[in-house]
């Protein structure tokens, strides 16, 4: 069946579902882009998910202004259903003004009679002790690094980070100097993820550049009026890498810093992606930092050394992912991480400045690299854009990943300027749907500005994607933050009408004993299809964290599936006979031990 005769049905499926208007059509008829409904709407107003970013310029054109901020999807409350956390901006200089803080949104789903499901968010910022955190933002990311059942929040901000504790009576406490965890310089990923093995959570933060209010270097732009600088303005600052040496005598869980014995500090640049990835399938976690501006890092994991502190090496160069095809550093902002080829291993997908075009890194299996972006189809509508947070995301549940992309100029667009906007730097979001592979099983992408609707391709100045199942109907849903605008909601209307199957993972693990569930690899195979490989983790995007929970697309195959789960230590295990359209809830040691 062709993409388009598939794309039809599935639209139109849902249009049925939900408007109960449409009936069933010619499978041979292509779409009619007019006619069907968009793939996502916007329902972050009719939700009740109000939060404006603030980005404070007053036309001192101070860096971190342009830069944006992302946010968490997280279960914060244990309830199932996945709360959104929204990172503030705020504003910079003299005269001062009061920072506005970071919000968090409880998820209070309603399930109504007759099936249907209605989002509905409540600010809870202030009972949940969040108040408080009001730094200039960046980035978010999430994690249970205590190793007590609750997921935690790490904020990036412009100036000093913060470490939130999940307490689990629905508040949160900052612990950042008691954990030794800050960063005071200018921070924007974060990841957590388990370095050395020992199934806690560590902690990797990537720093932007040395700026300051102080050294505001004034730059021109393209139309020659003053605009914000680039990374090349200002010195690049090192990363920082963050083990996490568990629970001390006092109960506090604690951090070392081992960036430069682990060797990370060996080439660094002005980082705004991250993700922790294995690329080369060797069962430790290597790093993947993608600079703006300069040559990427890919951190290969070494293992521990002779102190037992874990080393890593930037092999970048050598496996393809530190330049493009032209051997050409880029912008790099956002990481999209996935198997969009569908051979097993992780590839990345890089976005970047306008007229660079995002580029695709396609994975042999072995952790080695080739930029893919020319036969994928994905490099000419990407030259005129500028992207920030992506993610693969199978948005109609056919089986094959397509990719969004967050989009939003950082220089002021000429048009726009001329027009008299006094934010110019509006762009449309991006939605590419897979279509059949090219030759030698290369991904082919086609851009489908009609299904993904005005809620993606209306301009804005997009900066993080946050991706996760927040009705939980199967499919995913994105929120979409904006530099100095309100959060976009795309609520996925056609991806339930094919059948999926959803996987969260608990690890079983204790304080004591800890275990993590980022990381595993799960393999769903499905009736009457190939197998499915898929990571558990929230990294990636743009300074975002997202929903940890696996969900896979199952297009027409409704039977039961089965499950392989290896998790991080290597123990494996399966489920049999797993049904579809449902969630299912896989606690380690409830398997069926398997041997390898």
């Amino acid at each position: 069946m062709s993409r388009r005769t598939a794309l039809s049905r599935l639209a139109r499926a849902a249009a049925a579902l939900l408007l109960a208007a449409l009936a069933p059509s010619a499978r041979a008829a292509p779409p009619d882009p007019a006619a069907s409904p968009p793939f996502f709407t916007d329902e972050a107003v009719a939700a009740g998910l109000d939060f404006v970013h603030v980005h404070g310029a007053r036309g001192a054109f101070y860096f971190p202004e342009i830069a944006g901020a992302g946010g968490a999807l997280l279960d914060y409350d244990g309830d199932g259903d996945l709360d959104v956390f929204l990172v503030q901006g705020g504003t910079l200089g003299e005269p001062a003004v009061p920072s506005p803080s970071d919000r968090l949104y409880r998820n209070d789903l309603e399930v109504l009679p007759d099936g249907s499901r209605r989002l509905r968010f409540t600010d809870v910022t202030a009972e949940a002790g969040l108040a408080g955190e009001s730094g200039y933002g960046m980035g978010a990311a999430a994690g249970d690094y205590d190793g007590d059942g609750r997921v935690d929040l790490y904020v990036t901000n412009f100036g000093a980070n913060a470490l939130w504790r999940n307490r689990g009576d629905g508040r949160f406490e900052e612990v950042t100097a008691a954990a030794g965890a800050d960063d005071p310089r200018w921070s924007v990923p974060a990841t957590f993820f388990d370095a050395d093995g020992d199934g806690r959570l560590d902690l990797f933060v990537g720093n932007y550049v040395d700026f300051s209010l102080a050294r505001n270097i004034p730059c021109p732009g393209n139309t020659g009026l003053r605009d914000y600088c680039g990374p090349q303005s200002y010195r690049p600052v090192p990363d920082r890498l963050l083990l996490n040496r568990g629970r001390g005598a006092d109960g506090v869980v604690r951090f070392e810093d081992v960036t430069a014995r682990a060797g990370l500090d060996a080439a660094y640049g002005p980082a705004l992606g991250v993700v922790a990835s294995d690329v080369d399938g060797d069962g430790r976690t290597d790093l993947y930092v993608a600079n703006d501006g300069a040559a990427n890092q890919l951190w290969r994991n070494l293992g521990p050394g002779a102190d037992g502190i874990v080393r890593f090496a930037d092999e970048s160069l050598l496996r393809g992912v530190a330049l493009n095809a032209e051997g050409k550093a880029e912008a790099g902002m956002g990481i999209a991480v996935g198997d969009p080829d569908a051979d097993g291993d992780e590839d990345f997908l890089v976005t970047h400045l306008v007229r660079e075009t995002n580029t695709l890194y396609l994975n042999d299996g072995d952790g080695m690299f080739l930029d893919r972006t020319a036969a994928s189809g994905l490099g000419p509508p990407s030259w005129p854009m500028t992207g920030f947070g992506a993610g693969w995301i199978d948005a109609d549940n056919d089986g094959r990943l397509d990719l969004l992309v967050a989009n939003g100029a950082v220089f002021a667009r000429p048009e726009l300027r001329a027009a008299g906007d006094p934010w110019p730097y509006e762009e449309p979001g991006q939605l590419f749907l897979a279509a059949a592979p090219g030759p030698g099983g290369v991904p082919r992408f086609e851009e489908a500005p009609g299904p993904a609707g005005p809620a993606l391709s209306a301009p804005a100045t997009g900066r993080g994607a946050l991706f996760g199942d927040l009705d939980d109907d199967g499919d995913l849903d994105v929120v979409v933050t904006q530099d100095g605008g309100p959060v976009r909601l795309l609520v996925n209307r056609v991806g339930q009408a094919a059948a999926w199957i959803g996987l969260a993972l608990d690890p079983g693990g204790t304080s004591e004993a800890p275990r993590t569930e980022i990381g595993a690899r799960v393999e769903i195979r499905p009736a009457g299809g190939p197998p499915v490989v898929r990571r558990v983790r929230r990294d990636g995007s743009y300074a975002s964290s997202s929903d940890p929970r696996v969900l896979v697309g199952l297009g027409e195959r409704r039977g039961a599936a089965d499950v392989r789960v290896r998790w991080p230590d290597g123990f494996e295990e399966r489920w049999t006979g797993l049904a579809t359209g449902r969630y299912h809830r896989l606690v380690r040691g409830g398997g069926e031990e398997t041997r390898q």
